[in-house]
């Protein structure tokens, strides 16, 4: 009998604990909490309204008024990075959504099949590969225009043979266990063997690639943003953000520091938060009983 089935199952006091333990893990979704409630107050309440602009104060340094100072249209930078981040989050967990929820069943379909199938599926992920989000972006903008939506589904589309690979390696592997035979010969369908036995084994992996994943949709809508395919004005965006900084680097430095640290620092949780989660999981990290 396997060693699985002698290990005992963990308490949801023991999990937290050796989740609290795990320096990357709490550093990580500390930061991840502080951008997600910035977020989530931007839509009750700025220190400043981003939609008006105040001619008269533009261009001016960090103040105890404004503690990120203010743009060329004289817009609190501090405003403008509570509202972006809330565009940042919304696209790039929208096309994680997008790459998960048809990635994961592709993968675990095609592995389950096997055969011709799962070659040809793996194909067309390689076709996809072949295409970055920032081209697709701008082939969907060059027949819709530019916007969020179409930033969404550039990088959605991305992350789908993302999801496939992890998804279809992490049910190969779990495939031939005894198991998975003894539930086949109990004469459940490959459906249910996925739903009810790689899915749930599979969990973990899929959890520490959305992570990485959702970090690199930030950078991506941040990079098709400053481009000019991602969010349009007058909705704030990082991106937009920096790219509206690059022409007064030297004389408002603050315009460009705050929007890229702010990249900088969601970016570093999140893969933070994957390193924890992918050691939490690991188990060579458990304790044998």
């Amino acid at each position: 009998m396997s060693e699985a089935v002698h290990r005992k199952p963990e308490t949801l006091g023991g999990f937290v604990g050796r989740a609290l333990g795990n320096r990357s893990f709490v550093l990580g979704l500390l930061i991840t909490l502080v951008v997600a409630v910035m977020a989530l107050a931007s839509f009750f309440w700025t220190p400043f309204d981003v939609t008006r602009l105040v001619v008269a104060d533009r261009m001016q340094p960090p103040s105890s008024v404004h503690w990120f100072g203010t743009d060329h249209f004289g817009r609190d930078v501090l405003s403008m990075i509570m509202v972006g981040s809330r565009n940042s989050i919304a696209v790039a967990l929208v096309a994680v959504g997008i790459g998960m929820g048809v990635g994961v069943p592709l993968g675990c379909w095609a592995a389950a099949r096997g055969g011709w199938l799962d070659e040809t599926v793996m194909r067309l992920n390689d076709l996809v590969f072949a295409f970055p989000a920032l081209l697709s972006a701008v082939m969907i903008t060059a027949v819709f225009g530019p916007s969020a939506i179409n930033a969404i589904v550039a990088i959605g589309i991305f992350n789908i043979p993302v999801f496939a690979r992890v998804a279809r390696a992490g049910a190969l592997a779990i495939w031939p266990r005894e198991y998975i035979l003894a539930a086949r010969a109990a004469g459940k369908g490959q459906a249910r063997i996925t739903v009810e036995h790689i899915l749930p084994n599979i969990a973990n992996l899929l959890l520490v690639q959305g992570t990485i994943q959702f970090a690199l949709g930030i950078l991506a809508e941040a990079g098709l943003s400053y481009v000019g395919l991602g969010a349009q004005p007058p909705m704030p965006s990082w991106g937009r953000m920096l790219f509206d900084a690059q022409t007064v680097m030297m004389v408002a430095p603050w315009l460009a520091l705050f929007p890229g640290c702010a990249i900088l620092l969601t970016v570093l949780g999140l893969n933070l938060l994957g390193d924890g989660i992918s050691d939490i999981f690991d188990p060579r990290a458990r304790r044998r009983p």
